[in-house]
């Protein structure tokens, strides 16, 4: 593995966490609405309103105000909320593991659909098989997923009665309950996740399949099943990966709207409220850690191709 290629993305990727802050801090000020006005409410005096934002450092500067987060987010605070008053670093612990938790959910519900429906549809194309796979694909990229999930909640919840509607319970209180609230939320954001990755998959095994060196493996004798799954899915795996990881970052900044449907206490509806109640430090402190989930999957993503492929090298 490149060590220095290793350690020029990681050099790389702290520097575009450091840009994040700066971005995320000054376009949250541009957010119409003042927080003084919305904690205090509309009745509020002029002079109050004005006695709250000297107190919550609002009238300083904005190089000032960024120079004061920063520098509480370098000792791991990211300030208290202006509506509640909590530690919004605590707020946003308490909610990542749900939002974790039902991104990774809906991708290996997504690649539990797109492998086997990308690589049969790649085998046999133009046949009903990939005609099918091809109408679910673009069927499950053009339904919103809000409509899916009232879809998934009509059917199981309220015709069937199978799983709970909305709402979430711990896996350290129930493993059992835990799992039936997570199951409609993950099927909304899987076969959506999948409806996509399935086309790419199908692209990626097709231009693999057309390959010598498979004609060449099959001309030896070899087993459909060692051509398969031996040099066409090896070789197609690292356009798997990268779809992979766009899913991945794509579903842990995009659940926010399922998370709304199925009441599901998440980072997204936490970055929701915060929009609606203008309550700055929780939505930078939200908004920068999505970012930087971000950044680090996409890391991740690169650093996978090394151990996919050790030959690759990188300039």
């Amino acid at each position: 593995m490149n060590i220095r290629y290793i350690i020029q993305r990681l050099f790389s990727t702290i520097f575009v966490v450091f840009g994040i802050t700066f971005v995320v801090f000054f376009i949250i000020q541009l957010v119409p609405g003042d927080p003084a006005r919305v904690i205090l409410g509309v009745a509020a005096s002029p002079e109050n309103v004005a006695a709250l934002r000297e107190r919550l450092g609002l009238n300083d500067p904005m190089l000032v105000q960024y120079g004061h987060w920063l520098g509480g987010l370098l000792q791991g605070d990211l300030g208290d909320s202006l509506v509640t008053g909590q530690s919004v670093s605590r707020q946003i612990m308490q909610r990542l593991p749900a939002t974790v938790t039902l991104a990774l959910a809906g991708l290996l519900v997504g690649l539990a659909i797109a492998l086997p429906a990308g690589i049969l549809s790649a085998l046999k194309p133009h046949s009903l098989l990939d005609i099918t796979a091809s109408l679910f694909s673009q069927i499950g990229v053009s339904i919103p997923d809000f409509w899916l999930g009232i879809l998934l909640i009509l059917f199981f919840s309220l015709t069937l009665g199978w799983l709970p509607s909305q709402g979430h319970t711990p896996f350290s209180e129930s493993p059992p309950g835990w799992l039936a609230h997570l199951i409609l939320p993950a099927l909304t954001v899987g076969i959506i996740s999948g409806s996509i990755q399935t086309r790419f998959i199908r692209s990626a095994m097709l231009e693999v399949l057309n390959q010598d060196y498979i004609r060449t493996a099959r001309a030896k004798g070899l087993t459909e099943r060692s051509v398969i799954g031996g040099h066409a899915l090896r070789n197609a795996l690292i356009t798997i990966v990268t779809i992979i990881g766009l899913q991945l970052t794509a579903l842990l900044s995009a659940v926010v709207v399922v998370e709304v449907v199925f009441s599901w206490p998440g980072l997204g509806r936490l970055t929701l409220n915060a929009v609606l109640d203008r309550d700055y430090p929780l939505l930078q402190g939200a908004v920068f850690t999505i970012a930087t989930m971000l950044a680090f999957v996409n890391l991740g993503t690169d650093l996978i191709y090394f151990l996919i492929d050790p030959r690759l090298e990188y300039a």
